[in-house]
């Protein structure tokens, strides 16, 4: 019997990955990638992120990308 491939919801995914990368931050607005393609692209999409397909080792998290993953982070991980 073939197992059943769970779905998981891609928003609340996207917006864990752009809450954490505040963790990486530096340079003001550069986050290391080290998350999956897909994530990066959706992010990159959606206007958070500049294009992530290249060789740097960071992403730049554009203006509105910084203030939402700031948002996040706060609201997931605050006391």
């Amino acid at each position: 019997m073939p197992a059943e491939k769970t779905e998981y919801d891609t928003e609340k995914i996207d917006e864990c990955v752009l809450a954490l990368l505040q963790l990486t931050l530096h340079d003001g607005n550069r986050a290391w990638k080290g998350t999956d393609f897909e994530v990066m692209d959706r992010l990159f999409e959606q206007g958070y992120i500049l294009d992530p397909r290249n060789r740097n080792k960071a992403v730049v998290l554009t203006e509105k990308g910084l203030e939402r993953s700031k948002e996040l982070f706060a609201g997931l991980f605050e006391k």
